[in-house]
């Protein structure tokens, strides 16, 4: 803020400086306690499953089948599961995965899509209508079961094992516990939602003022995709993929638990539950921190994405 001195006859005018469009909308984000909450919660499972082989208290595959069941007291405290592991320390393992998925399916999406929709919004006509009916076409698949039956087909493929490029890819999803394959089914096609996002926001922004200024000061189609299309239209795409994201850990988990997912004993939380659930009556312990950990997680992701997008779009600002 400056203060700009007049006459003795003329009053004091002050002259604020302008905000920056995300200095704005992170101070409306910072108004959200229930978002600001939210990230802070997800920063510090972030943190947790990074440095989880310093904090668990044991392995997540260490266990003796004399503890097994054991309620929860001081040795294990969360109890133990059915082979007599830490319940506490896979609950914080499978933090790694969820977020992985997570992640890894987040970021694909998010580029693939970007990608997909900026090249058919820009150059529309029969380009767009090829590109978008390929789209319509994929949409038309039911995808859980389009998942699952790829799921099915990467579980068996990694029991027959093979040779040169396949046992490459194999043994990659071998040593990552089942996960390579895992986020291979659910990005493969996540992100024809962004795609389409992309390319309504692109449509729109292409008959802009500062569209056309490029167009006659003679920019490449290149500069202006990247360098004035993909910046307007970021905000909105990175807003609807953080809302994206509880779907993916909710996949995830639904795979684990039916047994598509990553391979045991890499600890899942929906592993976790489809191991406990049949002592539930006797052990209840044994579900309850994975179920609240998912729970939790995905509550988490869905008040910051909302307050994201409360951010960002002035509509929803009120003021």
């Amino acid at each position: 803020m400056a203060i700009v001195e007049g006459t003795p006859q003329q009053s004091l005018v002050v002259v604020r400086k302008p905000r920056s469009l995300f200095s704005e909308a992170f101070r409306q984000l910072l108004r959200n306690k229930l978002a600001v909450i939210s990230g802070i919660f997800i920063i510090l499972l972030i943190l947790t499953a990074i440095f989880a082989d310093y904090i668990a208290p044991s392995g997540f595959a260490e266990g003796r089948l004399v503890d097994n069941y054991a309620q929860p007291g001081v040795e294990f405290p969360l109890g133990a599961d059915f082979m007599g592991r830490d319940v506490l320390s896979r609950t914080i393992y499978g933090a790694r995965v969820s977020l992985s998925v997570a992640i890894v399916a987040a970021t694909v999406s998010l580029i693939v899509g970007l990608v997909y929709g900026l090249i058919a919004g820009f150059f529309g006509g029969r380009v767009d209508d090829i590109m978008m009916r390929i789209v319509d076409f994929l949409y038309g698949l039911p995808i859980l079961i389009f998942v699952i039956l790829l799921q099915v087909y990467f579980k068996a493929l990694d029991r027959s094992g093979g040779t040169g490029f396949v046992g490459l890819i194999v043994g990659i999803n071998d040593r990552l516990g089942g996960l390579f394959f895992l986020f291979v089914a659910i990005g493969l096609l996540n992100w024809l939602t962004m795609a389409r996002i992309t390319r309504g926001l692109v449509l729109s922004a292409r008959q802009k003022e500062f569209i056309e200024a490029a167009h006659a000061i003679g920019s490449s189609r290149f500069r202006i995709i990247f360098r004035h299309l993909l910046p307007n239209v970021l905000g909105p795409c990175l807003v609807q993929e953080t809302l994206q994201i509880p779907g993916y850990i909710l996949l995830e988990a639904f795979l684990s638990f039916i047994g598509l997912g990553v391979d045991s004993p890499t600890p899942s939380w929906g592993i976790m539950i489809q191991e406990g659930y049949q002592a539930l009556r006797s052990s209840p312990h044994i579900i309850f921190a994975p179920a609240a950990a998912l729970t939790v997680t995905v509550l988490a992701f869905n008040f910051l994405g909302d307050g994201l997008r409360d951010a960002l779009d002035p509509r929803q600002r009120g003021n």
